[in-house]
């Protein structure tokens, strides 16, 4: 077995002790092979990736035929190239980081093992995601984590709503891959292929029809759009922060929601010849980004705060994947896994140390108490707010730039961007000086216990930390990469499979470093007036929700999604199953092909219950009686 195989089988083996045999291993073993397996996969990640960066070939394996009628031929097959590399190290490094927080984090749960069987096998499957070499390959592992993520978000299954929760994710998601079925029929009914690089390379020199294009890419979009929580199917993604916080780290930071952007990467053949699509994927992108952002502002749960900030920055990645800049979207992917799960975890040690409180409103004052918790929340909300030199910094800015400069981008987008970009850093710092600031607000018991968190968990924050300082300076913007002559190793990397970020010259090109000065003022700009407002004056907080009236309750109920849909599409869906389906179609085949059959069976066992008579010589006749028939039978059919 190579090492590319054992990839993603390292922590399928987990799954597998754990799951079977971990509830009577001591826990300190359970923990040893949650966190050793996908540690071990990252280290081969991490020499695969070492050959590929020094100039070796793409790898593939091809472990047996899945399928193969006539024509229809589908390997399952792994694929290790340049964007499949980028995923697995996030997926398996920051996959890793989150099982060892886990570890501390989960001490105390009496389904220690069945928590960690769970988070292994999300992680197999999102490793089969990725380095799927082909469609079906692919779509196996989008099902598995979407099984994975519904076992994840209802881990504690007792409580009714962590259920509803987990079971709205399960569907929501099953809507968007709907539209990836469909678009992978037609995909194979015109390029005769499900091969990722021969389905690129069949859409580069013989499309079909404009309509044939955008039909396909649109119903790609909707998988992916299930996946990363885009609107409309972002209405899973806040509810299921109801899962441990180290599964909305995982789930909602580094993996699961990226899955859509991956695919849209993966694909660009097919979207770049499809313009429409690619409109509706900016904007859709664009719309998400800001809305997600606006409600963000008026949330007061921390991990809702988080939620919603990462649906904004997915819609960041979109808005780039509809610019044709694939490069930039998987740069603003790697960057957001590193402070995005470091803001999680950061929130889950508050969390732990108030014993389960998540309302902002109940904390404040936490900085003294968890000064090195505070310090990495502090970094990697400055990464996500964009402030130089913090990761997020490089890769949002190039995103803005690209909504300036590139084919499909304008002034307006570019607007649309800075704006929600204003606002991510004043929800952002809304969240820290509610928390961290002020007067303490926990209650009494939770008072006395607050504290930092344990090594496993403080390690991990600390490294993620770092990587919020210090992962930007892999991808320079182009305005810095000219000046001071620096390399962008991140987007060389990529060429092979992505191409090179689009480049803008002449006048257009001397317009980067003002917006970039902008970009930076307006997250300025929205951290002080999350200071002004809930430090300075905290009173005025109160004020503005009241001045801003109807428009705050349409936005703090997340703008009708989940009325509109409760209406329009669960209760037609209950009547139509209860009333129509249940009572009458239901009912009817029922009786035709229950009922029915079992009324004979009961028939022929009374009739021949009554030839059991217990006389022998009756039993003498019926056999003699037998043996006459088939005589007969014998003579007239020689």
């Amino acid at each position: 077995m190579t090492r590319l195989a054992l990839i993603p089988l390292l922590p399928l083996a987990g799954f597998l002790v754990n799951g079977l045999v971990g509830s009577r291993l001591p826990r300190w073993v359970v923990a040893l092979v949650a966190c050793g397996l996908p540690a071990a996969s990252f280290a081969l990640t991490a020499g695969l990736f070492r050959e590929l960066a020094a100039g070796g070939t793409p790898v593939t394996e091809t472990l047996f035929t899945w399928a193969a009628l006539a024509d229809f031929r589908v390997d399952a097959a792994l694929c290790f190239d340049q964007v499949a590399a980028v995923m697995c190290l996030v997926v398996t490094g920051v996959g890793s980081l989150i099982h060892l927080y886990s570890v501390g984090y989960m001490a105390h749960d009496k389904s220690f093992a069945r928590y960690f069987a769970y988070l292994t096998l999300f992680l197999f499957f999102m490793l089969l995601l990725v380095l799927g070499k082909n469609l079906l390959m692919t779509f196996a592992g989008w099902e598995g984590v979407g099984i994975a993520s519904y076992l994840l978000i209802g881990f504690w299954f007792e409580d009714g709503e962590k259920n509803a929760a987990a079971m709205k994710a399960f569907i929501v998601n099953r809507v968007g891959d709907t539209g990836f079925i469909l678009a992978a029929f037609l995909i194979w009914f015109f390029a005769g292929t499900l091969d990722f690089r021969g389905i690129n390379a069949f859409f580069a020199v013989a499309q079909p029809s404009a309509a044939v294009m955008n039909t396909i890419a649109l119903l790609l979009l909707l998988g992916a759009c299930g996946k990363s929580a885009q609107i409309p199917l972002h209405v899973w993604l806040p509810d299921a922060m109801a899962g441990p916080t180290p599964v909305s780290a995982l789930i909602h930071a580094a993996t699961m929601v990226t899955a859509g952007v991956y695919l849209l990467s993966r694909l660009n053949g097919v979207f770049l010849h499809a313009p429409a699509a690619m409109t509706v994927v900016v904007w859709g992108g664009a719309l998400t980004a800001f809305l997600g952002a606006t409600m963000g502002l008026v949330q007061f749960n921390l991990k809702k705060v988080l939620a919603y900030s990462t649906m904004s920055q997915i819609g960041f990645m979109f808005m780039a994947c509809g610019l044709g800049a694939f490069q930039v979207a998987f740069f603003h992917l790697f960057t957001h896994a590193f402070f995005k799960a470091c803001l999680f975890l950061g929130a889950g040690a508050v969390i732990h140390a108030l014993h389960g409180e998540e309302d902002m409103r109940r904390m404040g004052g936490l900085a003294k108490g968890m000064p090195f918790t505070f310090l990495t929340f502090l970094f990697a909300s400055l990464a996500l707010c964009g402030v130089p030199p913090f990761a997020g910094f490089f890769s949002k800015d190039e995103i803005l730039w690209s909504a300036w400069s590139a084919a499909g981008g304008s002034p307006a987008l570019w607007l649309v961007g800075s704006v929600t970009s204003g606002m991510t850093a004043f929800y952002m710092f809304r969240a820290i000086f509610l928390t961290f600031f002020g007067p303490c607000n926990a209650p009494e018991k939770a008072r006395e216990g607050i504290h930092e968190p344990p090594p496993s968990m403080a390690v991990v924050l600390g490294i993620l930390a770092f990587c919020s300082l210090a992962a930007g300076f892999i991808g320079l913007p182009g305005f810095w990469r000219k000046a001071l002559g620096f390399p962008a190793p991140f987007y060389d990397f990529l060429a092979p499979v992505l191409g090179h970020p689009p480049e803008a010259g002449g006048a257009v090109h001397q317009a980067e470093l003002p917006l970039m000065a902008i970009a930076v003022l307006a997250a300025a700009l929205g951290i002080f007036l999350a200071w002004f407002c809930y430090s300075r004056r905290p009173h005025w907080a109160g004020k503005l929700r009241e001045r801003a009236g109807v428009a705050h309750g349409v936005v703090s109920r997340g703008y009708f999604f989940d009325a509109v849909y409760r209406r329009v599409v669960v209760r037609p869906a209950d009547w139509l199953s209860e009333a129509v389906l249940a009572r009458r179609v239901e009912t009817a085949l029922d009786a035709g092909t229950l009922a029915k059959p079992v009324d004979g069976v009961n028939a022929a066992a009374r009739l021949f219950s009554r030839l059991q008579t217990g006389s022998v010589q009756g039993y003498l006749f019926y056999v003699l009686l037998g043996l006459a028939l088939i005589l007969c039978w014998g003579v007239t059919h020689v």
